[in-house]
């Protein structure tokens, strides 16, 4: 392996010569501490930045094992690495000079919820890898290679030293973070021997900042579970801690509007990934396996048996296997319960406000003027007992404006200026006197989950395949665009580029017409518990821009995918 030395001599070497002259530099060198491996250069100083990564080895890095043997704590340990090695790298970004992205120094930016990352990996053995991006100098379009220099013997191992070795850091930082990982996996781990589909912490800070930043509102109230609804676990480390258990079943969340209804929900959707210290939601735990439902129109829908909510259309069109370029709200909504089963969620979330109306609920009267044989639409409140205790599937829904619920739920909570109040007993009895007809729908026949993946041979057949992504609104594939917007629990933008590679990787080597969409995510899942994001990414280096997905949003991106030859 070449050293520093040598790529100090190359670089004074081809300093003020053209810029294709760096791409003599590509490859790895040893430094004193670590190993530097420069995986892709830039084509000019305007371009995508170069991408290189560094390797300190175990024991040089000397993390003790126990903070990394288990996958949970090795997680929390990358983010924090991660997180202090973004801003060591922050603090000299741009201070090399020279045209277009000269000097940048950039590492993936994280946000409150802690996500396993290609940017910050470690081994089995302790070593830790950095994949970050540098703007290689250059004035004009001329090398400055003094520049560079500059940042590979100065900012760059100070950055190192100062955040990947373990006798740099806060000891007692790091055993938080870890001991705080710890004890957010026993609460998950609970869950299902509690009977409960989530859990709420006392104390707990659910309002955010604002409508752009998710760090938690200033002097917002602490959420505190009302007593006939609380659950005590001994954690860990933590000790005793207290809060709302959520049981397994149908429950209702109400309350006027601005008290805090969809705040709950929303920190239920994202309590199915852990979230850093001062987060106010770290001890929001939700099964999971939850997947957010709402109407989505204009969404493709391919192959989708939503018989059990959808049946005799006038035009006849076929409910078992149902397809549309251009879903209404209620097939769409029906579709994407249908496919959640599918996806093996055991918690559905539903707000009243992103759903549709027709397919939530009939009132009485409507159903005295047009009769059941008249609708093809089976509404949700005829199902939701149904999927419950036929499919052991949980459902928390957020309503404002119908109590049909009432008469469905087995646990009802009024949410009153940020505080839950348990009022299933008060509910109950006050619903005995708006009755709902008795006439129950039929038991729907299970759903079929039959759907085979066709190959695509002129994707197969092209060597250039593009992924872009639009922030968390879309990922880009050539010229398909898979819309995403509405797949709400998608919490960073570097999970779609995830998908990306996943939808891409799938196409080349997955359909074959023989295989399912269920088979096909479980071999990709299988793939990704054994090498990581980086068993789909098949270049000459892993980027580090990728961020881990549950099998949940692989399935909603597939199901979205207009290409998708089923």
């Amino acid at each position: 392996m070449k050293t520093h030395n040598d790529l100090r001599e190359l670089l004074n070497r081809i300093d003020h010569k053209g810029y294709p002259a760096y791409k003599d530099t590509r490859g790895s060198y040893q430094f004193d501490t670590y190993m530097l491996s420069i995986d892709h250069v830039q084509g000019d100083p305007f371009a995508s930045p170069s991408k290189v990564s560094v390797h300190v080895s175990g024991k040089t890095a000397g993390f003790p094992t126990d903070l990394f043997q288990e996958k949970h704590k090795r997680i929390a340990l990358q983010d924090f690495l991660l997180r202090k090695f973004s801003k060591e790298a922050e603090s000299f970004t741009f201070k090399a000079k020279g045209s277009g992205k000269s000097g940048l120094m950039s590492v993936s930016r994280c946000g409150q919820e802690i996500l396993e990352r290609t940017a910050c990996e470690i081994q089995q053995n302790g070593t830790v890898i950095i994949r970050m991006e540098i703007g290689f100098p250059a004035n004009g379009r001329t090398i400055n290679s003094r520049e560079l220099i500059k940042i590979l013997f100065e900012f760059l191992p100070g950055c190192i030293k100062k955040s990947l070795l373990y006798a740099a850091l806060d000891h007692q930082a790091v055993k938080k973070t870890v001991d705080l990982a710890q004890d957010q996996q026993f609460i998950r781990e609970q869950l299902p021997k509690l009977g409960l589909a989530a859990f709420v912490a006392n104390g707990s800070i659910l309002p955010r900042e604002s409508g752009v930043s998710d760090r938690p509102m200033k002097q917002a109230v602490p959420f505190h579970s009302p007593k006939s609804m609380e659950v005590s676990l001994l954690l860990p480390n933590y000790g005793t801690i207290t809060g709302m258990g959520i049981k397994q079943g149908i429950t209702l969340v109400v309350g006027g509007g601005y008290h805090g209804k969809s705040t709950l929900l929303k920190a239920l959707e994202l309590g199915v990934y852990n979230h850093i210290s001062g987060d106010g939601r770290e001890y929001v735990i939700t099964d999971d396996t939850a997947m957010k439902i709402r109407a989505e129109d204009g969404r493709s829908i391919k192959q989708v048996d939503i018989s059990m909510f959808i049946n005799n259309l006038p035009n006849k069109k076929d409910t078992i296997h149902f397809c549309t370029e251009d879903a209404s709200g209620s097939t769409s909504q029906a579709a994407n319960v249908v496919e959640a089963m599918e996806a093996g969620t055991k918690v559905m979330l539903i707000d009243e406000d992103t759903s549709a109306t027709n397919f939530m609920i009939r009132d009485e009267l409507m159903q005295r003027v047009v009769n059941r044989n008249c609708e093809p639409i089976t509404p949700f409140i005829d199902r939701v007992q149904e999927i419950s205790q036929q499919y052991h599937i949980s459902t928390i829904l957020v309503a404002g404006s119908s109590g049909s619920y009432f008469h469905k739920a087995d646990c009802i909570i009024q949410m009153d200026h940020y505080l839950p109040k348990d009022i299933t007993e008060f509910a109950k009895k006050e619903s005995d006197a708006f009755p709902i007809p008795n006439e129950p729908a039929p038991l729907a026949s299970a759903p079929s989950l039959d759907r085979m993946v066709k190959p695509d041979y002129g994707f197969k057949k092209n060597d250039r395949i593009k992924l872009k992504t639009q922030g968390k609104d879309s990922v880009l594939i050539n010229r398909d665009i898979i819309d995403l917007r509405y797949v709400e629990q998608l919490s960073d933008t570097e999970q779609l580029v995830s998908l990306g590679y996943l939808v891409k990787y799938a196409q080349l080597h997955m359909f074959d017409g023989k295989k399912t969409i269920s088979e096909t995510v479980k071999e990709l899942c299988r793939l990704l518990d054994k090498k990581g994001l980086a068993g789909v990414c098949e270049g000459s280096y892993v980027p580090g821009g990728l961020a881990m997905v549950r099998k949940q949003e692989i399935f909603a991106c597939l199901n979205r995918y207009r290409s998708l030859k089923l």
